[in-house]
């Protein structure tokens, strides 16, 4: 047997050590995260670009499908991505309205700055609101104010680390779990220090972290299967957390061009890019990632921000060319399956 319980399942009452990762941007659905929980593991909900109403009735349906625990997931903002340059803003939305106008967009690209710090405010405070089984956080650290706050409502905290320093301050902050994300995985690098360094694998980064820190650790980056599940527990993960190979799942909202592309790509196929969002992240290269990769991206979320309306109007055309495909390198291993059937493989002996 490649699992048993131990101090994570027993730490959030669940039956295996698997969580599904929390992907942002509508791939998390009521129904991919509440099968999850449903079949035993752990369902996350990609939060961090919902506003609180949209978090509300998110866990609204998360709870009318399932009583089993399940996390929320929030983007710490960094207060070093509210500052860039104006005229590197108007170059920018120059060359994004050319991609525009292929894809047919009238209206100009925006270049309207959010107040992302505000927004994770809103999002922390509704959270605690919900009381939510699990809170866990990515691209920082929660200030103790809101650990404490979560404390008070029992809501097991989890945070992300890339390293072994960022394992350190993570657990100094007292969070219960953390998730170990080698460079395999697909999306967003987690890190909160300097994303382009290091870039260390899972195979590596996974033994060295669970000897540095005593916080139960999660592996997380290129496990697709019960063979990497079982790789990880060797290493000296507690648990494991999958994002590609959830994302072909019937349950999951990725657009079905995305999941398609995703189910023909192979490993060589994956890129990192700040293309699409300002912050390092990997996914299959495509045209545009190919066409920006000499341009200089605004920060993050800022050309997030920008790109939107290309990435939405290229997934409404099938034009994948111009969408976000975020995949990690153990892509070829992706399937189409269930929920259900995932989780079933991922248990089986070998």
């Amino acid at each position: 047997m490649i699992w048993q319980r131990n101090e994570l399942t027993e730490m959030l009452n669940i039956a295996y050590p698997i969580f599904q990762a929390p992907m942002a941007g509508g791939i998390t659905t009521p129904e991919l995260i509440s099968e999850t929980s449903n079949c035993g593991g752990l369902g996350n909900l990609g939060a961090g670009y919902m506003n609180p109403e949209e978090i509300k009735e998110a866990i609204k349906q998360i709870r009318s499908l399932t009583a089993k625990p399940f996390g929320v997931n929030l983007f710490i903002p960094n207060e070093r991505e509210v500052h860039f340059d104006e005229k590197e803003l108007t170059a920018m939305t120059v060359l994004l309205n050319q991609f525009g106008k292929e894809l047919g967009i009238e209206a100009p690209v925006s270049n309207q700055v959010k107040n992302y710090r505000t927004l994770y405010e809103n999002q922390i405070e509704q959270v605690l609101r919900e009381r939510v089984p699990v809170a866990s956080f990515t691209f920082g650290i929660p200030n103790k104010e809101v650990v404490t706050e979560l404390r008070k409502n029992r809501t097991v905290i989890v945070g992300t680390a890339t390293n072994v320093k960022e394992a350190w301050e993570l657990e100094e902050s007292g969070v219960d779990i953390i998730v170990a994300q080698g460079s395999e995985a697909g999306g967003h690098r987690g890190t909160f220090h300097e994303e382009d360094s290091g870039l260390v694998g899972s195979m590596a980064l996974i033994p060295q972290v669970a000897d540095a820190v005593h916080t139960p650790v999660v592996a997380a980056g290129g496990i697709m299967d019960a063979r990497g599940f079982a790789a990880a527990m060797a290493l000296g993960a507690k648990g494991v957390q999958l994002g590609t190979a959830f994302l072909t799942c019937k349950e999951s909202g990725a657009a079905e061009i995305y999941k398609q592309t995703l189910l023909n790509s192979t490993e060589e196929q994956t890129t990192f890019t700040k293309a699409f969002s300002g912050k390092l992240a990997r996914g299959i290269g495509n045209r545009f990632i190919h066409e920006m990769a000499d341009q200089m991206s605004m920060p993050f979320p800022l050309q997030n921000d920008l790109t939107a309306s290309i990435r939405k109007k290229a997934a409404m055309l099938k034009q994948p060319e111009f969408m976000s495909l975020w995949a990690g390198q153990g892509v070829r291993m992706a399937k189409e399956t269930t929920v259900k059937q995932l989780m079933e493989e991922l248990l089986a002996e070998r």
